[in-house]
This record gives C-alpha cells, sequence and structure tokens, in this order.
C-alpha cells in the first residue's frame, strides 16, 4: 500500500508527497472542499509517479460526502452543488469510489465507478445493543432502506411520514408502538429537530423510549433540544468526532 504525506501551508495551500510507491486507497471524511483538494493533491502526485513506475490501483473512499443534499436544482438560478462536487471527484479518475451511505442514489450516478458502502453493520450493533426495538422509517424516503434492514434483522418497522401546514411539521405514525422502544433509522442529522418532533409523536402514542440512528451525525446545535424527546443517539464519526455519554459512536477505520 501507498504511503504519502500532506503538508497545509499558512495561507490553506495543501501539498502532497509520495514517500512509499504502490496502491493507492485514500479513507477520507469528504465533508469538506478542503478534504477534496487533499485527495486531489494525492492523487495528482500518484499519478505523476505512476506514469513510470506503474503503481497499481487507486480507490478512493468518502465517509461523509458534502453537498449529497443538494442533489437537484431547487430553484431557477441556483447551483447544482453536488453536481460541481461529483465532476470534481470524477477528474480525479480515480478506479473506484466507495460512497458511506449517500443521502439518495443521485450521488452513486453523478460519480464514475462508484459504489454504495452499507450503514447495515452500524444499525444491526445500535439494534443489539438496545435490545431489538421497533424500527422507525422517518419519510417516505429512508423506507425502501430501512425496510431491507428490519428484513435482515427481522425486526417489526414502523413508517412515518411529515408534512407541513401553515409551516408547522404534522407527523403521522402507520403502526402500533404503544409499549415499545424505537429506534428511528435515518442517514443524517443537520440539527435534528425533525427528529425531535417525531420522537414526541411516537411518545404520544405510547413508546416507552425513542432511540436515534444517523450514519452521518451532524449535530450542528448540540443536544439540548433532542434530549427532551430522544432517549439516546446512535452514529459513526463520518462527520466529526463526538464526546458525550448521550451518544454512542461506531469509529470508522483509516481516516485521513
Amino acid at each position: 500500500m501507498m504511503k504519502y504525506e500532506i503538508k497545509d501551508f499558512n495561507d490553506g495551500q495543501i501539498a502532497a508527497k509520495i514517500v512509499e510507491s504502490g496502491d493507492l486507497h485514500i479513507k477520507i471524511r469528504g465533508n469538506s472542499y478542503k478534504d477534496l483538494f487533499k485527495v486531489a493533491s494525492i492523487k495528482e502526485a500518484w499519478d505523476a509517479e505512476n506514469t513510470t513506475n506503474k503503481l497499481g490501483v487507486a480507490q478512493l473512499t468518502i465517509f461523509c460526502l458534502i453537498g449529497q443534499r443538494s442533489d437537484r436544482r431547487f430553484n431557477k438560478g441556483e447551483s447544482f452543488d453536488l453536481k460541481v462536487i461529483c465532476n470534481f471527484i470524477n477528474s480525479m479518475n480515480f478506479d473506484k469510489v466507495y460512497i458511506l451511505h449517500p443521502h439518495s442514489p443521485i450521488s452513486l450516478a453523478l460519480i464514475n465507478n462508484s459504489e454504495k458502502i452499507s450503514h447495515f453493520s452500524f444499525v444491526e450493533k445500535a439494534f443489539h445493543t438496545i435490545g431489538n426495538p421497533v424500527l422507525v422509517s422517518p419519510d417516505a424516503g429512508a423506507y425502501k432502506t430501512t425496510h431491507e434492514i428490519a428484513e435482515k434483522l427481522n425486526a417489526d418497522l414502523v413508517p412515518s411520514n411529515k408534512v407541513r401546514v401553515n409551516g408547522a411539521p404534522i407527523i403521522s405514525i402507520q403502526g402500533d408502538v404503544k409499549g415499545k422502544e424505537c429506534l428511528i433509522v435515518d442517514d443524517l442529522a443537520d440539527g435534528g429537530r425533525t427528529f425531535k418532533f417525531l420522537a414526541e409523536a411516537l411518545k404520544k402514542q405510547g413508546a416507552t423510549k425513542v432511540n436515534l440512528y444517523v450514519t452521518h451525525g451532524q449535530f450542528n446545535y448540540g443536544f439540548e433540544e433532542l434530549k427532551e424527546t430522544i432517549d439516546h443517539i446512535y452514529c459513526t464519526n463520518s462527520f466529526k468526532e463526538i464526546t458525550s455519554d448521550y451518544v454512542t459512536q461506531y469509529k470508522l477505520e483509516g481516516i485521513l
């Protein structure tokens, strides 16, 4: 496996140096443009060496793809941000690009030679730690993947959906949760207020506890509001490291 060094200059420039030749496999959070420029510098240095030394295969693993929710042009005159990001990734010409739990299939469609890394093993750990809770899909978009997980775990699944009426979220829950512990399963949480309201609705229908699993835990506004209705959070460290008794975080190996 190839070894490299990264140097960050005071003016923000990033430079890479190949220390030991071989196959290239970069593992990176990928949640910032700086991360992507680190990858580009390493790949450029590797390509330069590869023209004469035939180093091998180049692979990239992105644990938390930046801009993945901007998967369309939302309004006239606005940029299609995910497309810009994916075009930049494609310009590096990796033989394989792995993406952990992408927000939508559009990311995989836009990135050449890409493949999804499943989040199943992390949900499975949370499921068994809690003790066989009812799985809850938070919206129609998450239902298919959560249904597949429920089948693998032989778990009960309760779908929910959210609509806004005069700006206020109205949540419908399509199943019985009375006297049961629940685990909401989704891909990411920015602030997490939607999950707070869903947990509140589940408890009003008799759920004893409500836990949350998200692969990409941003939680940009902290946990105080979430603690009002959500009993515990499970996530990976794909976006950042979290030190809190309120959060169980599954560690990913080899992040640059």
